[in-house]
């Protein structure tokens, strides 16, 4: 009987703390309304209006129980808006929270899975049609440039010595997460004009100077307080050169397994995945080419995308399927508004023209007529 009584009474509280909020998302949403369908053309009234408004929705008294279920709401809203907004890359394994042994354990767990899917055999079946997709995209790429083809050619730092060469490659790379490739490439190469592309330069330059000449790069000012780190690092660690290993790269502030995977390829010809961004993510699955393990639900992240598309994806194309697939992202299959209309390979992709409302369609909405 105590048992029952104390869920009744949960049960009550819930309902309680639905009820108020219910009241007053009901009441707010009928004053706001009844207000826009009787505006009053007096300032005098309309002053009045929204001083009463502003009482009603600024819920000051709250009473204990609702104020611990709007605290609990605006703890949620801030979880939401971390993982809604854009934020640089960071490795899903290096936690603030949680004990140093547990952030290292999920870590090798990591390395340990690259590694078995890197020397272990394609064991996926691959999908229908995939050469032939391959193909179409590379005849589409040839005859338009993408943004990402200047930062191919770019990115490497062929005229600098072996040593600064990587140590490019690396804070470009950092860099360029969440941010435009032409933004990048000019912060790139303001830092290299004012001699800051070397760990022992930018372990010397204040902060403020870093953050100013990377501006406006996503989240700029906290790039530049992992670039200080990085560079840090590489002094002290690895005698002014960059990490040689995933697990290494990973370890750095700021730095993914999409950024590690292209640095330890770019910089050391060492191919141990495939890079995945958010343009390989979305064109896979549009493509059908990735799901979930043991489901046919499309893949959620990045990194899902990225072991997926491991399980069937020939080795040799593991480096050219994200620099094609970018640029097939940045001018044809876009995020928003794909051009399907002038995709060649719409007949093998099972997204073609979902995304698109047509003309045709916008012009025959049906017109309800009015019964006399």
């Amino acid at each position: 009987m105590i048992l029952i009584s104390g869920a009744a009474s949960k049960i009550s509280t819930a309902g309680r703390v639905l009820n108020a909020m219910n009241r007053r998302s009901y009441s707010s949403a009928r004053f706001i309304a009844a207000e826009s369908l009787n505006p009053r053309s007096d300032d005098s009234t309309s002053g009045l209006r929204a001083s009463s408004r502003k009482k009603r929705l600024k819920q000051v008294d709250l009473d204990p129980l609702e104020k611990e279920s709007t605290r609990g709401i605006n703890s949620a809203r801030k979880v939401i808006d971390t993982f809604a907004l854009p934020d640089i890359e960071d490795s899903p394994y290096k936690k603030t929270n949680g004990s140093a042994s547990s952030r290292t354990s999920k870590l090798n767990s990591y390395i340990k899975s690259t590694e078995a899917s890197t020397s272990a055999e394609i064991s996926g079946k691959p999908p229908d049609h995939w050469e032939k997709v391959i193909e179409g995209i590379r005849k589409m790429k040839s005859s338009e440039e993408a943004p990402v083809d200047t930062v191919e050619r770019d990115r490497t730092g062929s005229f600098l010595p072996p040593k600064e060469r990587r140590f490019y490659v690396l804070i470009g790379t950092l860099l360029s997460s969440q941010t435009k490739d032409h933004v990048t490439t000019a912060a790139v190469d303001r830092l290299l004009q004012n001699g800051l592309l070397t760990p022992e330069a930018i372990d010397k330059a204040d902060e403020s100077t870093i953050k100013e000449l990377i501006y406006p790069v996503g989240f700029y000012t906290r790039k530049a307080t992992h670039v200080k780190k990085v560079a840090n690092i590489c002094l002290t660690k690895y005698d002014g050169d960059i990490p040689s290993t995933l697990e290494e790269l990973l370890s750095l502030p700021g730095v993914g397994p999409k950024i590690a995977h292209l640095v330890l390829h770019v910089a050391w010809n060492d191919v141990q995945g495939i890079c995945v961004d958010t343009h390989v993510h979305r064109i896979c699955n549009r493509l059908g080419w990735v799901s979930k393990p043991g489901a046919k639900q499309k893949t959620s992240s990045p990194e899902e995308t990225r072991v997926a598309l491991q399980q069937w994806l020939p080795k040799e194309e593991w480096v050219a399927i994200n620099f094609l697939l970018v640029g097939f992202g940045q001018t044809i299959c876009t995020p928003l508004r794909p051009r399907c209309g002038t995709c060649s390979i719409t007949e093998l992709c099972p997204s073609a023209f979902k995304e698109t409302p047509s003309a045709s369609s916008k012009l025959k909405k049906p017109i309800k007529s009015k019964k006399p």
